[in-house]
């Protein structure tokens, strides 16, 4: 079929248009060619293998199959695209090579249909690299048409609920989660060769905790209880560490019953993971080393551009405790500020709100950094020594008890990875629980629960240990210049449609 058809096709009726090619499919049933009756195709050859082996492909005869995307050309000669797996390669299709019949048929088929085909490999006068047809077989009939070939998929929302089509359509999107998928398999390489062990945790839980955040809640009809879906997996996987486990992690999805926006999705990938005799500056080399290497083993090179920055993940990464970060970008010194009222007075001095806080030396110290210096922090930065209001898990510096041996890091003011010197004091943990569980009782529902199990875990005595975790989507998001999440996440939580 002409273009000029196409295009009349394409100003039709969706409704007509459906109707058309299910009148097709119901014509080659009438005739004993349905397609939907093919169980399996021969493929020798994939489209971006003939291309990138020319050399030997050219002349031979190949087998390959795929989605058709475009036709050109009319009357007794096509070319056409052809797109696999791989990548596209351009197919030529004449009537002398087919046959009157069979060409009579090809004429009919649609774009978006999936075909098989056999030909030999050859170069146009052009120099494009193409297959010229011997052999075509429809393997598939495309019921809808691809959006239009102009304008493709370009509406977001349409994006995301029909991820199907934005993959056959938008070549950079496939790419993103080739990227990813990539990427995981880096992440466990690097962790392998440095004799971690991957294992996997429950997803459904007695209780809520691990992270500060409101859970998805269920219920469990045999045991008839209400069970949490994990908003972390860290307290299980420390209880790995205590019986012996001394390198473990886990890449796992969690689930936070929280806001979306371009950084958040209800559901999303971590990677989190543990190990024994180390603390949080080791945790710093290990996310430093990981990631590093994964942009130049992914990008061939450390220079990443995010969010409208240049950004440079080459190794030598800054890093800033609290403290200096809120001095240089905020201009108020902690260092010498001992008291809650004269340091909360500071930073309201300074334009930063303490309202619905309390009142501490740590969380004044906390929402300058949160409300000032976060977005301000451009190529990859470790800001350390967190408070402990804010920290209930890690543990407390030796040189001042008010800090936390704790680490984010913090790429184009979007934190990457979280880090402490994990607190393994049974009796220190039980109070922080116990504060948790008090901020619940007092309405805040994203506090942690008490979990005795895990205190009793911690009385058998777990070694000093340094703990990390990652949020995959963004660390995506960073390596494939993402402006959303849902840009990284295949199927992201979208609002169901609800009919008018």
């Amino acid at each position: 079929m002409s273009e000029d058809k196409q295009d009349v096709q394409a100003e039709q009726p969706l409704s007509e248009l459906l109707q058309i090619r299910r009148d097709k499919l119901r014509q080659l049933q009438e005739e004993g060619l349905d397609p939907f009756q093919i169980t399996k195709y021969p493929v020798t050859a994939h489209a971006q293998e003939v291309v990138d082996q020319f050399d030997t492909c050219e002349g031979q005869t190949v087998s390959l199959a795929g989605r058709m995307m475009s036709k050109r050309g009319m009357g007794k000669a096509i070319f056409c695209d052809l797109l696999d797996g791989s990548g596209r390669i351009q197919i030529y299709v004449r009537i002398d090579e087919l046959g009157e019949e069979e060409f009579a048929r090809f004429k009919k088929l649609d774009i978006g249909d999936l075909i098989g085909i056999e030909g030999e490999v050859f170069r146009t006068k052009r120099g494009e690299i193409s297959v010229k047809v011997h052999q075509l077989t429809l393997l598939s009939k495309s019921l809808r048409p691809l959006p239009e070939k102009f304008h493709g998929l370009t509406d977001k929302e349409t994006r995301y609920r029909q991820r199907y089509v934005d993959l056959i359509v938008n070549p950079d999107v496939r790419r993103t989660f080739v990227i990813r998928s990539r990427l995981m398999k880096h992440i466990r390489q690097y962790l392998d060769a440095r004799d971690y062990l991957e294992v996997e945790t429950p997803v459904l839980n007695t209780i809520s905790g691990g992270a500060t955040a409101r859970p998805f809640i269920t219920h469990h009809n045999t045991l008839n209880i209400d069970m949490y879906m994990r908003i972390a997996t860290e307290l299980h996987l420390k209880r790995l560490v205590v019986g012996g486990v001394e390198r473990v992690y886990e890449i796992g999805r969690i689930f936070r019953n929280e806001g979306m926006d371009p950084k958040h999705n209800p559901e999303f990938t971590t990677i989190e993971l543990y190990e024994a005799y180390t603390d949080f500056h080791g945790m710093m080399e290990l996310a430093e080393g990981l990631i590093s290497s994964a942009a130049r083993a992914l990008l061939g090179g450390y220079q990443v551009q995010w969010l409208g920055q240049e950004i440079d993940l080459a190794p030598g990464w800054k890093r800033l405790t609290m403290i200096d970060a809120v001095r240089e970008y905020v201009g108020v010194d902690f260092g010498t500020i001992t008291g809650a009222d004269e340091a909360v007075k500071a930073v309201e001095s300074a334009g930063i709100s303490m309202e619905g806080k309390p009142h501490t030396w740590g969380n004044a110290l906390y929402e300058a950094f949160d409300q000032r210096v976060e977005e301000q922090l451009i190529q990859p930065t470790f800001i350390t020594m967190y408070p402990v209001e804010v920290s209930p898990l890690s543990k407390r510096s030796p040189a001042d008890g008010r800090l936390t041996e704790r680490f984010e890091l913090f790429v184009c003011h979007s934190e990457i990875a979280n880090a402490f010197s994990e607190l393994n004091d049974p009796i220190d943990q039980r109070g922080r629980f116990e504060h948790e569980i008090a901020l619940r009782d007092a309405g805040d529902d994203e506090a942690g629960m008490m979990d005795d199990d895990y205190i009793t875990a911690l009385e058998y005595g777990m070694p000093p240990t340094g703990g990390m975790g990652i949020g995959i989507d963004r660390l995506v998001m960073m390596l494939t210049n993402s402006d959303s999440v849902r840009d990284v996440i295949l199927f992201p939580t979208m609002k169901p449609i609800v009919d008018a």
